[in-house]
């Protein structure tokens, strides 16, 4: 359990055995476990195949889902109520698990991607788990990704939203990091934002939205419903941002409401408050040839080729005379290799 609104299941770890539940945190059994089924999750069966959570958001409520056979029994975490489904269309699932706000059923060395809420299957599934999920002989990432050297990566774009997770543009591939727990992870940029082909020239991200700049066009997205593009997108630099040109690099820092846009030797600001949107300062740039930017609460971070840049404001990245010494992207930034 992760998303749950109750502390005391946050990061506790539930299996099912037969009719018996057993809840584990921090590796320990939790007090008067394991227990019957029923006391913990009323209406829920026994002998299950599989199951895994789905918050608010993904599901209508905070659910977890179990599988039993080709039924699926939605629970309410906070009504602690079971309605049932059945999905004769999906297979029957060994195990399941969320990742990434997708959903996927195992079945043999197979796995499908599916909708929590649905049940609907994605085209092309099901997939050979072991070209995806594990390392095996003989069997390659299902991906078009390839790892490249360091001293050879390029970002095209970079930002992070308010859940501090990160996304990384290189080519027609994204990374995205939510912690380095879970580790970075590359995807063809098409698979969540669809309408965006051959890569991106920058982005931002601000208000629950990413903002996905290629040539003259301006691509929003809302973040909290799967990247969704939002109604009338895309639109013209001019129409969205009140400029025009190539876009080298643009990033928004925390709680601020500028968007800075990079483009060549000079660096635009814009309020993204105002309506209609337009530049509020021009400041020359010393830095030029730049990739990407990410202003965090420790800075801004600015990419060219190989190196980057740290600067502690948008003011001292424009004005610096003297840039600060470079550093390499490193293996835990990209994923690259030493």
């Amino acid at each position: 359990m992760h998303n749950t609104g109750n502390p005391d299941d946050h990061d506790h770890i539930y299996f099912f055995l037969d009719n018996k539940v057993f809840n584990y945190y921090n590796h320990t059994l939790a007090d008067g476990y394991p227990k019957e089924i029923q006391e913990d999750f009323p209406g829920v069966p026994t002998h299950l195949d599989a199951a895994v959570e789905c918050p608010i958001g993904e599901c209508i409520t905070d659910s977890v889902l179990f599988f039993k056979g080709n039924d699926v029994h939605v629970y309410d975490i906070t009504t602690k109520t079971v309605k049932t489904k059945t999905w004769s269309h999906l297979p029957v699932c060994t195990s399941a698990t969320r990742w990434l706000e997708h959903y996927y059923c195992f079945h043999g060395h197979n796995f499908t991607r599916f909708n929590p809420v649905s049940g609907e299957v994605s085209s092309g599934y099901p997939k050979d788990a072991r070209r995806y999920f594990m390392t095996c002989p003989n069997f390659g990432h299902g991906g078009d990704y390839k790892i490249r050297k360091c001293s050879e990566a390029k970002i095209d774009a970079i930002t992070s939203d308010d859940a501090g997770k990160s996304y990384i543009f290189a080519g027609p591939i994204y990374m995205r990091l939510d912690t380095h727990r879970d580790g970075l992870h590359a995807f063809p940029i098409t698979r969540a934002w669809k309408e965006v082909t051959n890569g991106v020239d920058a982005v931002f991200y601000y208000t629950n939205k990413i903002y996905l700049i290629k040539g003259d066009q301006v691509y929003i997205y809302n973040t909290a419903a799967h990247y969704t593009l939002i109604e009338g997108y895309p639109k013209t630099l001019k129409e969205e941002l009140g400029i025009e040109g190539h876009v080298d690099a643009a990033f928004v820092c925390p709680n601020e409401h500028t968007v800075h846009v990079i483009q060549g030797e000079k660096m635009r600001a814009v309020d993204l408050t105002a309506t209609p949107r337009a530049v509020t300062q021009v400041l020359p740039m010393s830095l030029i040839g730049i990739d990407a930017a990410l202003c965090s609460a420790e800075g801004i971070k600015v990419f060219k080729g190989s190196q980057y840049y740290n600067y502690e404001s948008p003011r001292t990245l424009a004005l610096s005379r003297i840039a600060p010494v470079p550093q390499n992207i490193t293996k835990a930034m990209i994923g690259c290799e030493e």
